[in-house]
C-alpha cells in the first residue's frame, strides 16, 4: 500500500481515483460482446464461453441431472450456513414491506401508492474467479419476497462448462428454474436482448468486473433496467491508534482478495497504526489462498495519514465507498457523520464479511463512488411503486376549478377541457 502524509483537501480527489481501464477502450470490446449475442444469440454463448471460460457447454441451461449433484457435493455443513444466511436475509428484508397507505388530499380526492413486483428480472452471479453464491441469496431472496415470477440467473461455466455446486445448490434451494452458463458481458446481454434458451428480462441485477458494469450500463439504452453500476469490490477503513491492526488488515485483505481490480483504502490519524497494518497486511498475505490476486490488489491501494477524524470522515465521504468500516473509539461521534456509504460497518466486532454473507443486510452495493447517489439492492429494488387516485363528483367540484386554472396558464387546452367537460355535465 502507498502511504500519503497528511494530503491537501484539493488533492484528495485525484489519490482516490479508482483503478479503472480507459472507458472508449472498455466500451468498444463490450459493444462487440453485446452486438455478437444480439444477433447470434445462443450460439456466440457458447463461443464466448469457449473463448473467455475455457469450455463450450453442452447444454447453456443447467440440467436437472447437474442440480441434483450439485446437492450431494455440496456440504452439509455448507448447507446449513447457506440456510443460517437465508433466514437472516429474509428477516431483513422481509421488515421493509411498506404498509398500503390512501391519503385524502382534499375532500373526494383520494390518492394511494401500490407496491407491485418486476415480473422478469435477471440476477448475474459472478462466478470466474471465485464463486459467488452468496449473491444468489442477495438477489433471489428479496426477489422471491418481492413476488418476481420469473428469475433468470446466468453465471461463468467453469473449464469443464459445469456450473459451481454451491451456486446450483442455492439457487434452487431458492427455486430459480433458469439458471444459463453466460458469464461476463455476454451474460448481459443474454438477460437484456433473449435468446432461445434465455428469456428477456426486464431488469438486471448483480456485481460484476468491469465488463459487466459497463455492460449493464450499455443495455439501459434498449430499454433494460439495472439495480446500480456495482463493479469490482473496494472497501475503506477508518482506524485510529485504538483500533486492532489485525482485524483492520484482515478487513482490507478480505476485500483485496476479490479481484485484481479492488480497491481497499486505509484512512487513519495515527501514523503507527498504519504502520502497524502494513506489517499485518504482509503477514496475513502469506496465508491466503488468492495471494497474488490480493497482491495485485494491493498494488493500487492507498493509506492516508489525516490529521483527524473529522478530516478521515470527509474523505471518506468524498470517496463514498462500497463498504465503509469504522474502528474507532468515538463511535457514535463519526457513525453520524457518515454520508456517502454503500454499507457501513461499525466497531471492531463487526466485519465486513458479516454483510457479505449472513448478517442479514444486502451486499450488492454501489461502487466506484455511486454511493453519493444510490442505495444497495434492498427489496424496494424489485417492485414498482405505482400510483392510484379516485375522485368523486364532489371532489372534482373543489379540485377541478385548480386544475383548469393552472392548465390554461400552460396553455393546455385539452387538459383543461377534460376538466371542463366534467363539471358541465355535474353542474347540468
Amino acid at each position: 500500500m502507498k502511504v500519503y502524509k497528511y494530503p491537501a483537501a484539493s488533492d484528495w480527489s485525484s489519490l482516490l481515483k479508482r483503478p479503472v481501464m480507459e472507458a472508449a477502450e472498455l466500451e468498444g470490446r463490450v459493444l462487440a460482446i453485446l452486438k455478437e449475442v444480439q444477433e447470434r444469440g445462443d450460439a456466440a454463448l457458447i463461443d464466448f464461453a469457449l473463448k473467455f471460460d475455457g469450455a463450450a457447454p453442452k447444454s447453456l441451461l443447467a440440467t436437472d441431472a447437474e442440480i441434483a449433484e450439485a446437492k450431494v457435493l455440496v456440504s452439509e455443513e455448507l448447507k446449513a450456513a447457506i440456510q443460517v444466511a437465508k433466514t437472516n436475509i429474509e428477516k431483513f428484508h422481509t421488515a421493509q414491506k411498506e404498509v398500503q397507505i390512501s391519503v385524502e388530499t382534499m375532500p373526494g380526492v383520494n390518492c394511494w401508492r401500490k407496491s407491485l413486483p418486476i415480473e422478469k428480472v435477471g440476477l448475474y452471479i459472478p462466478g470466474g474467479t471465485a464463486p459467488l453464491f452468496s449473491t444468489i441469496l442477495m438477489l433471489g431472496v428479496p426477489a422471491t419476497i418481492a413476488g418476481c415470477s420469473q428469475l433468470v440467473l446466468c453465471t461463468p461455466p467453469n473449464k469443464e462448462g459445469k456450473i459451481h455446486p454451491a451456486i446450483l445448490y442455492t439457487a434452487n434451494l431458492l427455486g430459480i428454474k433458469t439458471i444459463v452458463k453466460a458469464g461476463g458481458a455476454q451474460g448481459i446481454a443474454a438477460m437484456a436482448f433473449g435468446t432461445a434458451s434465455v428469456p428477456k428480462v426486464y431488469k438486471i441485477f448483480g456485481p460484476g468486473n468491469q465488463y459487466v458494469t459497463t455492460a449493464k450500463q450499455l443495455v439501459t439504452k434498449y430499454g433494460v433496467a439495472i439495480d446500480m453500476p456495482a463493479g469490482p469490490s473496494e472497501v475503506a477503513v477508518i482506524a485510529d491508534k485504538q483500533a486492532n491492526a489485525a482485524f483492520v488488515a484482515a478487513d482490507l485483505l478480505s476485500q483485496a482478495e476479490h479481484g485484481a481490480d479492488s480497491q481497499v483504502v486505509l484512512i487513519s490519524d495515527s501514523e503507527d497504526m498504519i504502520n502497524r497494518v502494513q506489517t499485518e497486511v504482509d503477514a496475513q498475505l502469506e496465508k491466503l489462498s488468492r495471494k497474488d490476486l490480493a497482491a495485485k490488489a494491493l498494488d493500487n491501494s492507498k493509506a492516508f495519514l489525516v490529521k483527524d477524524m473529522n478530516e478521515a470522515m470527509a474523505m471518506s465521504n468524498l470517496y463514498a465507498p462500497e463498504h465503509l468500516i469504522l474502528q474507532v473509539e468515538d463511535l457514535d461521534n463519526l457513525v453520524a457523520k457518515v454520508v456517502n456509504a454503500g454499507s457501513v460497518f461499525i466497531g471492531p466486532y463487526t466485519p465486513e464479511s458479516a454483510g457479505d454473507y449472513a448478517s442479514g443486510t444486502n451486499h450488492t452495493l454501489p461502487t466506484n463512488g455511486y454511493a453519493t447517489a444510490y442505495a444497495g439492492v434492498s427489496l424496494d429494488s424489485f417492485i414498482r411503486k405505482v400510483t392510484f387516485q379516485k375522485i368523486t363528483k364532489e371532489g372534482l367540484q373543489k379540485i377541478g376549478p385548480v386544475i383548469e386554472t393552472m392548465a390554461a396558464a400552460e396553455m393546455l387546452d385539452a387538459h383543461k377541457n377534460a376538466v371542463t367537460l366534467r363539471l358541465k355535465e355535474i353542474n347540468k
